[in-house]
């Protein structure tokens, strides 16, 4: 009989401990309050984009020295000697050292394919790069250097030495013509430009370069043909480009 007692002592309890279980999973899944947020945006986002024209000051040369020979080591001591004369030349025209730079070294072996890939000699080629040259100076150093041995110029790339200044205008103008399209296309949807929420910059410096490359080998057999002459370049103006996304908050 007591044995009987305690059984119904601990269904009881069973019992109750189930139905306060069932009542908090009840009351956890289902809340009292749902908040729903709108993900709605309001503005209008339009790109921009400007261009300042300059002219340039500075110049960066790429030109190089091409050899040939019967064996390696006559190859790259040939070069060595034509690169260092040229290197002594920029030196001694005021250019600073560490706006000379060589680049590109490569030496590689001449095939005569017509004979079971026979080597017939050696060819080596050192790219000198030149930076920061006054413009009014580049056409001279461009000639002595051929005389010097330069026989390929690669390319000529103009710039501005106050290429920042420009740029941060070009920037500016770029927001400001962003601004004038949003409201041109907020008017006509019938709202209203109220402020700019958001700014991203597209553009990098290294579209404000201006190359150029005017058939450049043909430029070196003219500059190699009549080198005491001088070279005449024509830098003209160079763009300096930006552009922005930009977004609007409307009304």
């Amino acid at each position: 009989m007591k044995n009987r007692k305690y059984i119904y002592a601990a269904a009881l309890m069973a019992c109750v401990l189930a139905s306060a279980s069932l009542t908090a999973c009840s009351s956890a899944t289902v809340p009292s309050t749902i908040t729903v947020q709108s993900t709605e945006n309001s503005g209008i986002t339009v790109s921009g984009e400007e261009k300042v024209k300059a002219t340039p000051d500075i110049a960066e040369i790429r030109y190089s020295v091409y050899t040939q020979e019967k064996d390696a080591k006559s190859c790259q001591t040939t070069n060595a000697q034509d690169v260092d004369a040229v290197v002594s030349l920029l030196k001694g025209k005021g250019i600073d050292e560490k706006d000379i730079k060589t680049s590109n070294v490569g030496l590689s072996p001449i095939y005569d394919w017509n004979n079971g890939r026979k080597i017939t000699g050696y060819e080596m080629t050192t790219e000198i790069v030149v930076s920061s040259v006054p413009i009014d100076e580049a056409g001279t150093i461009i000639s002595d250097s051929v005389n010097a041995g330069i026989n390929s110029i690669n390319s000529v790339q103009y710039q501005c030495s106050n290429f920042d200044e420009l740029y941060a205008e070009a920037l500016k103008n770029a927001i400001t013509a962003a601004r004038k399209k949003a409201d041109l296309m907020a008017e006509a949807g019938g709202k209203k430009v109220v402020a700019m929420t958001k700014v991203q910059e597209l553009s990098s410096s290294d579209q404000a370069v201006a190359y150029a490359s005017n058939n450049m080998k043909q430029m070196a057999v003219m500059e190699m043909d009549s080198a005491d002459t001088g070279t005449s370049l024509m830098p003209g103006q160079v763009e300096v480009e930006a552009e922005v996304s930009v977004t609007f908050s409307i009304e």
